[in-house]
C-alpha cells in the first residue's frame, strides 16, 4: 500500500488534462458519432451462426467450434494470446480448443484501462478524490465507446473484464446442462471444454451451443480466487509462438485475395503536402504495370505484383508542394530551443515549495539535454487490402484503433464510416506506427479507383521511412541546486512537440488542452525535492509526430534521470542509496532497493568500468534499471542490465520478462544510435542501415524481476523503455567522467 501522507495535496490535482493527454478525449473525442449509449450491446450476435450462442461480446460458440475475442490489436507483444488466455482460465478451456478472432469496430470494447491516465492523479494515489475522478473516467469510456489499443493499457483493461466473460460462458453452459440432465446446476462442474456430470459424464460445450442461446446469461458476481488458477501467473507457451516459428502465422502483409492487384505509393516527403504534377511516362511502360493513379499527395502504380509496382513508382518524377516545417534539420533545433517563451507554455505541472528561493542556495547546476526525431520503423511495412463499391469499402489491416480506420477511410472517398467494415489483422510490430493512417487514406483513395477490385497496397521500406510520423523532437532545460549534500531545488522546463495532441488532430478530434504526454516524466517525480517545478511548452510549425512507444517518457525520462543523476554527484552521494533516501512512495523505494540487490550495488567499480541507475514510472508502472558498461579502446561496451518493474500481478511470467528485456534493447538500442534528420523538407534515413538499432553482439546480459506490490493490475509493454537511455548515460559517466546530454549517443562515443 502507498503511505497517503506523502503524496502531497498540490501534487495530485494538476488541472484539465491528464497525464495521457486524456481529458482531450472527453471534450472532443468521436465526436461525429453519437455517444455510445448501446456500449453494452453485443456485437457478435449480428453475424450468430445458426444453433450458436454468444453470451458477451467475448465467446461464441457454435456446434463446430469454440472462438474466443482478442478485443485489443495483437502487434507481436501477445496480447492475442494472454487476452484468449485469461477468457480461458475461468471457461475451463485449454489452449487448443477454441479459435481466435480479433474484434472488429463496436462501442462494446472500450477500453477501461484508460481510467487511470485519464484521471489527474497521480498513479500510485489512492485517495478517495482520486478514485472518484477515475471512476467519472471510467464512466467516460463507457459512454464514448472508445476502442483504442496503446499506452500498455491491454491487460489493465482485461484482467477483470475477460475473466468475468469466461466465467458468465462457464456458468450458463452449467445451467443450461443442468435443464438438460436435471440436475441442480451447483452439482456440475466444468473442465477440458465440457460440462462435467456428478456421475462423469461429459458434454462438450459445443453440444450445449444451441439450448444455451435459448436461456438468459448467467449473472456471476465473485471470479477464482488466485490459488485455482491454472494459467495466470504460470509460465505458458504463448499461442502464437508455433505458427510464427514455423512460418504459418499470416500477417496483413501475407493475406491474397482472388483477382487482387497490387499497388505501391510514391508520396510527397515533405509531409502533410500534396503533389502538383507528376511524368509516370518512364514508369509506364516498366514490367508489370497496369495503372498510375494520381492521389492527394502522391502517386499510386498497380501492377501484378508489390516488386514491380514498388520499382515503377520509384521512376515515377514527382513534383512536390513544399514543406510547411523548415526544410533543414538546423533549423528544427532552432525552433525548439526558441520555443522557450510564454506563448509556447503548455502548463505549469508542478510548482512546490519557493524554486525562485532554493536555487540561490548552495550550488547552482544547469543543463540542456535533446532528443532528436525517431522512427517506428517495424518489421512489417505499412500495408492493407481495400475493396470499394457503390456500397461501401472493406479493408484488412493491422490497426489500433478501429473506429478511427473506419473514419478516415470514409472521409478520404466520401462515404460514412458505418459503410466501412474494418477486419483487425496480425500485426508485425508497430511501436505506435498503427495508431496513424498514412496507408489507410491512401489505400481508401486508390482502392476507390479501382472499385470492385481488391488493392493490396504495401509500403516500401523506404516509402515507410520517408512517411513515417516519428516521435517527437525534445529538448530540456533543467536547473537544480545542491546544498550540505541534499537536493534543495530543481526547475525542469522540457519543449516537445506535443504528440498525442497531434495524433488526436489527425483523427480528426483536435484539442486545446495542454499535451500531458509532455508531463510525463516530469509531473510524476517521486523523489522528495522540497522546491519543485515542472514546466511543459509546446513547439509549434515542425515535422508532424505522434505517439511512439513510451511516448513522452522516452524523452523526458532521459532528461529527468540524467540531471538528478548530476546533482546526485554534485552534492556528493551514491547514485542509487541517494534515489532511495529520496523516494517516498514505500512501493518505488521497494522497488529500487530490489534493483540495487540483484546488481549487488556497492558503489563504484573503477577500472573503466561504471554503473549507472534511473527510475521512472510511466503508464502507472514504475521502473527501476541498472546498466553497468565497460570502457574498452574500442569503445563502451554494455555488459549487463538489471530490471525491476512493479505490475501489481504479473500475469504472464514468461511474456512479462520477454517484453521487459525487449524494451530495454529497444531504448538502449535508439539512445546509442538513431535518429531522423530533415534535409530539403524529406527525412535522410530510409532504411535500418541510416537507423539503427542494437545489434546481437551488442546485446548485454538482461536480468528481470518482476514485483507485485502494487495495488492494482498494470500494463508492461512501453515503461521498461524510459529508464534505459539513462541508466546507460549514468553508467558511461561512472566508467569516463563524460556526460551524454543528447541522443543519439554515438554521436560521441563509440560502441562495441
Amino acid at each position: 500500500m502507498v503511505d497517503q501522507s506523502s503524496l502531497s495535496r498540490r501534487t495530485l490535482v494538476f488541472g484539465s488534462i491528464a497525464a495521457a493527454g486524456g481529458v482531450a478525449f472527453g471534450q472532443h473525442a468521436r465526436a461525429q458519432r453519437p455517444p455510445a449509449s448501446a456500449a453494452a450491446t453485443n456485437p457478435l450476435t449480428a453475424d450468430l451462426g445458426p444453433n450458436s450462442v454468444t453470451f458477451n461480446p467475448w465467446v461464441e460458440i457454435s456446434p463446430q467450434k469454440i472462438t474466443l475475442i482478442a478485443q485489443h490489436a495483437d502487434k507481436g507483444q501477445g496480447v492475442g494470446s494472454i487476452q484468449t488466455l485469461m477468457i480461458a482460465e475461468e471457461l475451463d478451456l485449454e489452449p487448443n480448443q477454441f479459435e481466435i478472432r480479433f474484434a472488429g469496430p463496436s462501442p462494446a470494447y472500450f477500453n477501461t484501462g484508460f481510467a487511470h491516465e485519464l484521471a489527474p492523479f497521480l498513479a500510485p494515489d489512492q485517495s478517495p478524490e482520486a478514485e472518484k475522478a477515475r471512476a467519472a473516467a471510467l464512466e467516460w469510456l463507457r459512454k464514448s465507446g472508445l476502442q483504442m489499443t496503446g499506452g500498455s493499457s491491454t491487460i489493465p483493461d482485461t484482467f477483470d473484464k475477460l475473466r468475468m466473460a469466461g466465467a458468465v460462458a462457464r456458468e450458463t453452459l452449467k445451467a443450461t446442462a443442468a435443464r438438460r440432465a436435471g440436475i441442480a446446476a451447483a452439482d456440475l462442474r466444468t473442465q477440458g471444454g465440457s460440462v462435467v456430470l456428478p456421475d462423469g459424464t461429459k458434454i462438450p460445450y459445443v453440444a450445449l451451443a444451441a439450448d444455451a442461446a435459448k436461456i438468459t446469461p448467467v449473472a456471476v458476481t465473485r471470479l477464482r480466487e488466485p490459488s485455482q488458477w491454472r494459467f495466470i501467473g504460470k509460465p505458458m507457451e504463448r499461442l502464437d509462438i508455433r505458427s510464427k516459428v514455423t512460418g504459418e502465422m499470416k500477417f496483413g502483409i501475407d493475406r491474397k485475395m482472388d483477382g487482387m492487384v497490387y499497388a505501391a505509393v510514391k508520396l510527397n516527403p515533405n509531409k502533410g503536402q500534396p503533389i502538383v504534377s507528376y511524368d509516370a511516362s518512364t514508369a509506364q511502360s516498366m514490367p508489370g504495370v497496369r495503372k498510375i493513379l494520381k492521389i492527394s499527395n502522391g502517386i499510386a502504380v498497380i501492377a501484378t505484383n508489390s516488386w514491380y509496382a514498388m520499382q515503377a513508382a520509384e521512376r515515377v518524377d514527382c513534383t512536390w508542394a513544399p514543406s510547411k516545417y523548415p526544410a533543414e534539420q538546423a533549423e528544427h533545433w532552432n525552433v525548439a530551443a526558441a520555443s522557450f517563451a510564454p506563448q509556447f507554455l503548455g502548463k505549469e505541472w508542478r510548482n512546490d515549495g519557493d524554486v525562485d528561493a532554493g536555487l540561490k542556495e548552495g550550488t547552482l547546476i544547469e543543463a540542456e539535454y535533446r532528443a532528436p526525431y525517431v522512427g517506428h520503423q517495424p518489421l512489417e511495412p505499412l500495408n492493407g487490402i481495400g475493396i470499394v463499391t457503390d456500397k461501401g469499402m472493406e479493408i484488412w489491416a493491422g490497426h489500433q484503433t478501429p473506429q478511427s480506420v473506419q473514419d478516415i477511410a470514409a472521409t478520404a472517398i466520401g462515404m460514412k464510416p458505418e459503410q466501412v467494415t474494418f477486419h483487425n489483422e496480425w500485426m508485425g510490430g508497430s511501436f505506435g506506427h498503427r495508431l496513424e493512417f498514412e496507408n489507410i487514406r491512401v489505400l481508401a483513395e486508390i482502392a476507390n479507383q479501382m472499385r470492385g477490385i481488391p488493392v493490396k497496397l504495401v509500403f516500401s521500406r523506404e516509402e515507410d521511412f520517408r512517411q513515417d510520423i516519428p516521435r517527437q523532437i525534445a529538448m530540456g532545460r533543467y536547473r537544480g541546486s545542491v546544498k550540505d549534500g541534499r537536493i534543495v531545488a530543481a526547475d525542469f522546463q522540457v519543449a516537445a512537440n506535443p504528440p498525442f495532441k497531434e495524433l488526436l488532430a489527425r483523427m480528426g478530434t483536435p484539442s486545446k488542452d495542454p499535451d500531458g504526454q509532455l508531463a510525463v516524466g516530469i509531473w510524476n517525480l517521486y523523489y522528495d525535492i522540497p522546491n519543485y517545478r515542472a514546466k511543459s511548452f509546446e513547439i509549434q510549425g515542425l515535422s508532424p509526430c505522434t505517439t511512439w512507444r513510451s511516448v513522452g517518457a522516452s524523452a523526458n525520462g532521459f532528461f529527468t534521470e540524467s540531471f538528478i543523476d548530476e546533482l546526485i554527484h554534485a552534492a556528493g552521494l551514491d547514485p542509487l542509496l541517494a534515489r532511495i533516501e529520496m523516494c517516498k512512495i514505500p512501493i518505488y523505494r521497494k522497488l529500487l532497493e530490489t534493483v540495487g540487490e540483484m546488481a549487488d550495488w556497492k558503489g563504484p567499480l573503477g577500472r573503466g568500468k561504471g554503473r549507472g541507475v534511473a527510475f521512472v514510472e510511466s503508464f502507472g508502472t514504475a521502473v527501476a534499471e541498472i546498466v553497468e558498461v565497460t570502457m574498452t579502446d574500442a569503445g563502451i561496451k554494455i555488459d549487463k542490465v538489471w530490471v525491476a518493474a512493479d505490475v501489481g500481478t504479473v500475469v504472464d511470467p514468461v511474456n512479462f520478462e520477454n517484453l521487459v528485456q525487449g524494451g530495454v534493447v529497444w531504448g538502449l538500442g535508439h539512445a546509442m544510435n538513431c535518429e531522423l534528420t530533415y534535409a530539403k523538407g524529406g527525412v535522410q534515413q530510409t532504411n535500418y542501415n541510416h537507423h539503427e538499432g542494437m545489434r546481437m553482439y551488442q546485446c548485454p546480459a538482461i536480468e528481470v524481476r518482476g514485483l507485485e506490490n502494487d495495488y492494482t493490475v498494470r500494463g508492461i509493454g512501453e515503461p521498461p523503455v524510459p529508464p534505459a537511455a539513462p541508466a546507460l548515460a549514468n553508467a558511461i559517466f561512472a566508467a569516463t567522467g563524460q556526460r551524454l546530454r543528447e541522443m543519439p549517443f554515438n554521436k560521441f562515443i563509440d560502441f562495441v
